[in-house]
């Protein structure tokens, strides 16, 4: 069974949290900025893969899913899909860094504005790109 709703339902969802970084932001919360982001990506894409019928795995970053099928990928997609990778893979190594630390790493001295305004930024070009390439009016 395939809910088609989902995928609309990922996006939205995604692109609502966008707001979210924007208080996150605001309090200064740079970790929290940088959670927030990975997540949206992984919504957004998540997003992309079901609305094109591609089995979407349960994992935190699908960069290789898409990879795998960059022939059914729209054409602003896969135009992007370098870019698109790197994104989803440099915050899917912060996600849980950015939430938990480490004995070495404290998230809220570790993790800087200029982290923060990054993966704001590349959260929003992903669910813009997702947006694009699904003819979604954003």
């Amino acid at each position: 069974m395939h809910n088609e709703g989902l995928s609309f339902d990922y996006l939205i969802r995604a692109k609502g949290r966008l707001k979210a970084t924007e208080a996150l932001y605001k309090e200064e919360l740079w970790a929290d900025v940088v959670r927030e982001s990975q997540e949206i990506v992984e919504l957004a894409l998540k997003g992309l893969l079901r609305a094109l019928n591609i089995e979407v795995p349960r994992v935190h970053d699908v960069s290789a899913v898409l990879e795998a099928n960059r022939e059914r990928l729209p054409f602003v997609i896969e135009q992007s899909l370098e870019e698109i990778v790197d994104i989803s893979q440099n915050l899917r190594r912060d996600r849980e860094l950015a939430f938990c630390g480490s004995e070495d790493v404290t998230p809220h001295q570790f993790y800087k504005k200029k982290h923060a305004t990054s993966a704001r930024k590349q959260s929003e070009r992903i669910v813009d790109l997702c947006f694009k390439a699904l003819k979604i009016s954003s």
